[in-house]
């Protein structure tokens, strides 16, 4: 059960065709199937991925998590705060062979804003855009909003990638599906198979910054022609096919495999110094889980130990318990589930009694081609089943649980009770950016928490006058989560990625990043 079933066919042969060598070629095995093209519709770590191939931002950040320019030339703000310009670089190119124009920046950051926790925030205090010419950008607000650059050059989960106007006229609430940016590779989609592949070419039109590159900031140069990502969906084949170089970089190998992989020669190198922070999300809008009490349940049954192991396996090194809405290593983590997460299935079946739970099916949506997310699923699907919940665990790939999960219908009519995901330690600092602590209702995450007081107070957290008030609002915001139960944290862990020796360049951050790797 659990992690060891995604090592099936250990000692098969590969199950895909052998790709053959082509120079320079990089060649790439993504996490998961890319089955979303579209980074503003999903908040998919693999579609997140995709974006740095294809866009870039106003303003991107770089270790320090700090923005900075990107393709933006600079920017002026009024004394009052409340207007912002921008201006562009100069000879910013889309890959259909338009200029960028500063309405295209307009009609991104509209989109943008409609779906990122973050974005939410800046537009309910927007006034208006405003492009007086090609290259400049003006943001009129009707009170300051200190944070703005931050909000625009966030770097993970919905990044404000800017598109041409006509694709980012698109309701935020219907995926694009023309993929056209102005990043370092173009995307080739009479080659993009769904569940097999995708290839991207580099864009010979785009023009790098001066400075260093450092994580999403800086000079993105793409050294490799032409970049493929095939899906490998079980993790032998994958590990076959790295150590027989039929591919160059395996994103994420599952944590079984790495002794055998650097006993192969193999580089393992860990991708994100943060970690990565996983969670079950519980839908609120129908049963069991639309009461708290179940929800409170659920919860107190959580032993974060169980998730780890299953997922990460026994090497203590690579996860730790983390009982916060934000992740740990981040300013506001706190071990706020200390009493409300122990593990106790006693106290959790008193909670379920006095719950309103009538024996409603609680779904499960789980997928068994991701093995850092597939396992977390099984583990709570047994958990629920031995307090007393009727659990239906139904299993498919990632890419069927991505569209399943934004459907807000009962279980019988096709909707869910319960999924699971990680993201970047990053995505869950604050409360400006984190959807695990967010509860807007209709326009929060998938799961759609609804506390108004809590989101009053992230409206206080942005205007409170100093870090010791943010603090404090920020630790009551988090309090709140985990009251209400708006998302159940498992754990936190990292992960090696892993590449052939014939690769260099690989760089640390939020996104397996394509730019700056060439050939050893």
């Amino acid at each position: 059960m659990r992690r060891r079933t995604f090592l099936t066919g250990a000692t098969a042969l590969l199950a895909a065709p052998a790709i053959a060598q082509r120079t320079p070629v990089l060649r790439f095995v993504p996490q998961a199937n890319l089955t979303s093209l579209d980074p503003i519709w999903t908040t998919a770590t693999v579609t997140s991925n995709h974006g740095y191939y294809v866009y870039d931002a106003l303003y991107a950040a770089g270790a320090d998590l700090k923005p900075r320019p990107q393709m933006a030339e600079g920017h002026q703000v009024s004394d009052d705060g409340r207007v912002w310009t921008i201006r562009l670089r100069d000879g910013l190119t889309f890959h259909d062979g338009t200029p960028v124009l500063s309405r295209d920046c307009a009609a991104s950051l509209q989109r943008w804003s409609k779906r990122d926790p973050f974005g939410q925030l800046l537009d309910k205090v927007l006034d208006r855009y405003e492009t007086p010419d090609d290259r400049t950008l003006v943001i009129r607000l009707t009170r300051p909003f200190p944070l703005l650059l931050e909000a625009i050059g966030k770097p993970d989960a919905n990044v404000a990638w800017i598109m041409p106007e006509r694709i980012a006229r698109t309701d935020p609430y219907r995926a694009i599906t023309e993929v056209v940016g102005s990043g370092p590779y173009r995307f080739l989609a009479n080659e993009y198979v769904s569940g097999a592949r995708s290839a991207y070419a580099k864009f010979d039109g785009y023009r790098p910054r001066q400075e260093p590159v450092d994580w999403g900031a800086g000079g993105k140069i793409a050294h490799y022609p032409r970049v493929e990502w095939t899906v490998m969906t079980d993790p032998a084949t994958a590990s076959a096919a790295l150590r027989n170089g039929e591919v160059d970089w395996w994103e994420q190998p599952l944590a079984d495999l790495l002794p055998s992989l650097a006993k192969a020669g193999i580089t393992l190198q860990v991708d994100q110094p943060g970690g990565r922070h996983a969670f079950a999300r519980v839908n609120h809008l129908h049963p069991p889980f639309n009461d708290r009490k179940a929800r409170q349940a659920f919860m107190m049954a959580v032993n974060q130990e169980d998730y780890m192991r299953a997922a990460q396996g026994d090497d203590t090194s690579l996860w730790a318990v983390c009982r916060s809405p934000y992740s740990c290593g981040t300013p506001y983590a706190r071990d706020y589930g200390k009493s409300a997460m122990r593990g106790d299935f006693e106290a959790a079946k008193r909670l379920l009694g006095e719950s309103g739970y009538r024996g409603e099916t609680t779904v499960v949506i789980n997928p068994t081609d991701f093995p850092s997310i597939g396992p977390l699923g099984q583990v709570t699907a047994d958990l629920l089943t031995k307090i007393g919940f009727k659990v239906d665990l139904r299993e498919s790939n990632w890419g069927s649980v991505v569209q399943r999960r934004t459907s807000r219908e009962p279980v019988e009519k096709g909707g869910w009770s319960v999924f699971h995901s990680f993201g970047s330690a990053s995505t869950y600092a604050t409360p400006a950016i984190s959807t695990l602590v967010r509860q807007q209702g209709k326009d929060a995450w998938f799961g759609w928490p609804d506390d108004p007081k809590a989101e009053a107070m992230v409206q206080d957290w942005l205007a409170a006058p100093d870090e010791a008030g943010r603090g404090r609002i920020a630790e009551a915001i988090g309090q709140a989560a985990m009251e209400d139960v708006a998302t159940i944290p498992v754990g936190q862990f990292f992960i090696k990625t892993a590449f052939r020796k014939s690769i260099t360049g690989v760089l640390q951050g939020i996104a397996p990043y394509p730019y700056n790797v060439r050939p050893a």
